[in-house]
C-alpha cells in the first residue's frame, strides 16, 4: 500500500504544471509561445528570469518533496525506505512529463529529475550540477548541458559506488532511467544540435 501511495502521490505531485500556470498568471499560454515547452527554459526565454527561476524552483522542489515525503514513509525499513525513495523520485518525474492536467504533455524533467535526485543521492547529484554548469557557460545551450548532466548520472553513481566497494544497483537502474527519459524528451533538441540549429540561451 505505501509503494502505491508513493507512485500515485508522487505522479500527482509532479503533474502540478508550474510552467503553465506561471504562462496563465502572465495572461499567455506559454504552451503556444517560445518553443512550446512548459519547462523554465522557456519561461525564462517567454516570460523572464522571474518566472523562470520560480519555475525552476517550483519543479525541483516537488522532486525534492515527493522523494523526502517517500523516504519518510518507509523511515521505519532502511531497505523500504530506499525503494520507496526510488519510486517516487521516477513517479515525480513521469508526473512531470507527461502531466495528467495537460493531457499527458509537460515539460522535460530536467528541474524535477535535479530535486529528486538531490533528495535520493545528494552526493551524485552535486556532482553532475557541477558537469551541468560547466557544459552550459562553455557552450551556452541549456538542452546540450541537460544532456551531459543525464550521462553523467549513471557514470557518477556508478563511479561513486566502486570508490565505496559497495555497489547500490537499485540507484545505479534508477539513474539509468532517470537519464534515458531526460534523454528522449531532449530528442528534439539532439536533432536541432546536429543540424544546428539550436537557440543559445541568451545573456541579459
Amino acid at each position: 500500500m505505501l509503494y502505491v501511495f508513493a507512485i500515485l502521490g508522487s505522479y500527482l505531485l509532479g503533474s502540478i504544471p508550474f510552467g503553465y500556470l506561471a504562462g496563465r498568471f502572465a495572461g499567455i499560454d506559454i504552451r503556444e509561445q517560445g518553443s512550446g515547452n512548459i519547462g523554465a527554459t522557456n519561461v525564462v526565454r517567454v516570460l523572464g528570469k522571474k518566472y523562470g527561476y520560480l519555475v525552476f524552483f517550483g519543479d525541483a522542489l516537488k522532486g525534492l518533496l515527493a522523494v523526502r515525503l517517500a523516504l519518510w514513509l518507509g523511515n521505519d525499513n532502511a531497505l523500504r525506505s530506499h525503494l520507496l525513495g526510488i519510486v517516487a523520485a521516477i513517479s515525480v518525474v513521469v508526473g512531470h512529463s507527461f502531466s495528467i492536467w495537460l493531457r499527458f504533455r509537460g515539460g522535460k524533467g530536467v528541474a524535477s529529475s535535479a530535486g529528486a535526485c538531490f533528495g535520493l543521492m545528494p552526493v551524485p547529484t552535486l556532482f553532475v550540477s557541477v558537469i551541468w554548469v560547466a557544459v552550459f557557460y562553455s557552450f551556452r545551450f541549456v538542452s546540450l548541458a541537460s544532456i551531459a548532466g543525464a550521462i553523467a548520472l549513471p557514470l557518477t553513481v556508478w563511479a561513486l559506488s566502486r570508490h565505496r566497494n559497495s555497489p547500490d544497483y537499485a540507484l545505479l537502474a534508477f539513474s539509468t532511467v532517470i537519464a534515458a527519459l531526460v534523454i528522449w524528451r531532449h530528442r528534439d533538441n539532439i536533432v536541432r544540435l546536429t543540424k544546428g540549429t539550436e537557440p543559445r540561451f541568451k545573456r541579459r
